[in-house]
């Protein structure tokens, strides 16, 4: 069963993926965040300014125009402190009444690090003193204790490794413990599944998280089951029919056919009723070769016909078929033509070598049988890699696409010939096609090249 191991590695790899990605989003989250973040350092850098622009002159200190209304516009108030008196000696006009005015060493440490009366402070040094801006409540939010232990800030990679190892193992253990159940429902569905093809019955327990699908498996099983046995009560029903009924009809045909022959030669009887015994004789034969003809359609389809492979030179057994038929047309209304290669005398396969010259007798016939004008049969055999191929065409009225795709792809059982008043039982093709599959091989139907009917039989080549 490589079906299950196949879906829990994938079901794996799944959730290690995940975990992956979300360490990779949340890093690249965090890393985004603190970026975003890196320009709140900025109150800092703006005391720095005030500190490096506040002048002093004659008439106290003074800041520049453009960084007073920056300030105003931010609704940030500043305070300076001087070193030597501790108390302030410049403010900003929207200093709030509640900022001191003069300050200690212990002040201006707690004003430092934190706040003013809940307002945000951040100091910029001069040489004479401390610039002070306080912005307003709630804009910042200060650490005030800033200290860290050395140990933890040297071991914080191992630390976050040991945490991400930590959150993909605990995430794997969920993904696992949630999917236990449904991997345990899936295994013997996956089994009834690929028992399936193989006609075999396998029941699926009705229970866990797939119970109805497993209901339905169970109900598709047992309907798949009936409909074989079915099948096989009429398949073999209609084998032993053909088979009885060739057997009954074997014996009075061959009376018929005996007494019809005697009459047919008896030179006392009018020559009318000789013609009728002629007519008789005819028909029957075309009888019993149909009865032979469904025989062997219905052991070949059922394997019934034993299959006696032997080396043989393919070229002797099609060349020797062609002989017969040359043979037998004394008025020259259908000559044949032996088309093969000169240079091409061996083609050993492991072939019957019944079987292959009865295929190659249908197609030769199925061109007699179809032009009853006369036409030119041509025979080839000629090899293509490691492939055998055996074709035999005419230039006869040939057939239609739509006539070829039908033939290609439809049972041959009953075929009506429109150019004929005969009816023609179509199981030549049939048996050809069979002949060949029961020697791993093919028949194809196409337009002959010389205007007519072509039927390429393909054989694999000896090894």
């Amino acid at each position: 069963m490589k079906s299950i191991p196949k879906l829990i590695r994938r079901f794996v790899g799944i959730m290690l993926f995940s975990s992956v990605l979300l360490v990779i989003l949340n890093f690249a989250l965090l890393a985004i965040y603190t970026i975003s973040q890196m320009p709140n350092s900025y109150p800092w850098k703006t005391a720095e300014e005030v500190a490096d622009l506040l002048i002093q002159d004659e008439n106290g200190y003074r800041l520049p125009k453009d960084m007073t209304l920056e300030l105003k516009h931010s609704n940030v108030w500043a305070v300076y402190i001087e070193n030597a008196t501790m108390r302030a000696a410049w403010q900003t006009d929207n200093l709030p009444e509640t900022i001191p005015m003069s300050y200690s060493v212990s002040d201006i440490a707690n004003l430092t690090r934190g706040y003013i009366d809940g307002y945000p402070t951040f100091t910029g040094e001069t040489a004479n003193g401390l610039v002070v801006l306080g912005y307003p409540k709630n804009s910042f939010w200060k650490h005030m204790w800033p200290s860290w232990d050395y140990n933890f800030i040297a071991h914080l990679p191992q630390t976050l490794l040991s945490i991400m190892t930590m959150n993909v193992t605990l995430i794997f253990i969920i993904y696992m413990t949630a999917n236990s159940r449904l991997l345990k429902s899936v295994k013997p569905i996956v089994s009834g599944i690929q028992a399936l093809p193989t006609a075999e019955y396998v029941p699926v327990k009705e229970k866990g998280l797939l119970s109805e699908l497993a209901v339905s498996m169970n109900k598709t099983s047992e309907i798949l089951q009936s409909q074989n046995r079915q099948l096989q009560k009429k398949e073999t029903a209609r084998a032993n029919w053909i088979a009885g009924v060739s057997h009954d009809i074997r014996t009075p045909l061959s009376m018929i056919m005996g007494y019809a022959g005697q009459l047919e030669s008896d030179t006392h009887l009018p020559d009318d009723d000789r013609k009728k015994a002629a007519v008789i004789v005819t028909q029957s034969e075309r009888i019993r070769n149909l009865i032979n003809d469904l025989n062997l359609a219905s052991k070949l389809e059922y394997n019934m016909q034993p299959i006696h492979l032997t080396k043989q030179n393919l070229i002797a057994v099609v060349r020797q078929t062609v002989v017969d038929f040359i043979n037998m047309d004394i008025d020259g209304k259908y000559p044949i033509s032996w088309e093969t290669d000169e240079t091409l005398t061996v083609c050993f396969a492991d072939i019957d070598k019944d079987l292959i010259r009865r295929a190659v007798n249908n197609l030769i016939q199925n061109c007699i049988n179809h032009n009853e004008q006369g036409c030119r049969i041509f025979v080839r055999v000629m090899t293509k890699k490691d492939l055998y191929m055996i074709i035999v065409a005419d230039d006869g009225i040939g057939a239609s696409d739509e006539q070829i795709e039908k033939l290609n792809h439809a049972p041959h059982y009953m075929v009506c010939d429109e150019n004929t008043s005969e009816q023609r039982h179509g199981l030549g093709l049939l048996i050809v096609k069979q002949i060949m599959a029961a020697h791993g091989g093919a028949a194809h139907i196409e337009h002959s090249s010389y205007g007519g009917f072509s039927v390429k039989l393909i054989l694999p080549a000896q090894e």
